[in-house]
């Protein structure tokens, strides 16, 4: 027999079975103490995910209540008799708020509710494209027609010249301030051209073209007196149909004078005596004295959350494309 057998393991304990935490002294607090530990860690969690859905839903019915509030405005308040006004702010162009398609959306709001006794469009605005100041001025002429019992005024603030005056033409009557900048009835195609500049830096333009007339008016081409000319025939044209529509808007009333349609502009004192506006007054006056109904309800379109991140965020990557494309010249009301 070998005296080299490994001897036998020794019990770990006197009782000869082996040791389990059950074996360790206090080994059921510590047991415990982990269990309640889990179990708060649970509670914890669960309590922040509540916390966190209560401040969503907070927020949610926040953005509700402040949607509700802009976008239906004075309307939640008032549904007896009442003065509808839009407000025709700023440029007039199809990428501000001052659009043909928010404008007269608008219009048709406050035609259509029967508990409207007059239509205040309150102009402040220098003009801009002729298109939507013409859709604007078409549309008013068309409610006036369905809705000869509801009058139509503009009140105008600091300004309504050029393609505000355009569509503020077709309005039953005109009120302004004494200071107000009233008139500019003109058209104007503005540029800018460069080819001087190139040839002090020896830039060469490279424009390939099918059309003789596809360049027209690209700002690093010379400039032609065939260009020139054609410009000078749209601009006519268009200074024709805005004269057109003041007449026909004003009627006997206007006082033509050779400066009138030559693109001058005015202050409301002048522009009355002119036959331009018919008076002075505010929308609270309007509304109170002539049409006697003092309460004002805003049917202004207001821009919603969407329309504004899209605008913010798309209106540079568009107006770039729009850009690209276009002319070097843009026409212009103002």
């Amino acid at each position: 027999m070998s005296d080299n057998l490994t001897p036998e393991p020794k019990d770990p304990s006197p009782t000869g079975h082996t040791r389990t935490p059950a074996d360790e002294p206090g080994w059921e607090r510590a047991a415990l103490e982990r269990i309640a530990l889990a179990a708060i860690t649970e509670q914890r969690a669960a309590r922040r995910w509540k916390i966190f859905f209560r401040f969503l839903f907070l927020v949610i019915l926040l953005l509700a209540v402040w949607a509700a509030i802009s976008f239906s405005g004075d309307r939640v308040a008032i549904t007896g008799r009442h003065t509808a006004m839009i407000a025709l702010d700023g440029e007039i162009s199809a990428d501000t708020n001052a659009n043909a398609e928010d404008i007269n959306a608008a219009l048709q709001s406050a035609f259509d509710d029967s508990g409207t006794a007059g239509v205040i469009l309150r102009c402040n605005s220098p003009g801009g494209s002729p298109v939507q100041a013409g859709i604007i001025y078409n549309e008013i002429r068309r409610l006036r027609a369905k809705y000869p019992a509801i009058p139509l005024y503009v009140v105008v603030g600091d300004m309504c010249a050029s393609g505000g005056y355009y569509a503020a033409a077709a309005a039953d009557k005109i009120f302004v301030d004494k200071a107000s900048i009233v008139g500019s009835i003109g058209v104007l195609m503005d540029s800018f051209g460069f080819t001087g500049l190139m040839d002090k830096l020896g830039i060469q333009r490279r424009l390939h073209t099918s059309g003789e007339n596809k360049a027209f008016f690209d700002p690093f081409s010379p400039e032609t007196a065939k260009m020139d000319e054609h410009a000078q025939v749209i601009l006519d044209q268009i200074h024709a149909q805005f004269i057109d529509a003041v007449r026909q808007g004003r009627g006997k009333r206007l006082h033509e004078t050779p400066d009138m349609f030559s693109g001058l502009f005015w202050t409301g004192q002048k522009s009355v005596e002119l036959g331009l506006a018919d008076g002075f007054g505010d929308p609270d006056y309007v509304a109170r004295d002539l049409f006697k109904a003092p309460d004002i309800v805003d049917y202004t379109v207001k821009e919603s959350i969407t329309d504004r991140v899209a605008r913010k965020f798309g209106a540079a990557v568009g107006n770039g494309a729009v850009h690209a494309m276009a002319l070097g010249a843009k026409l212009n009301l103002r």
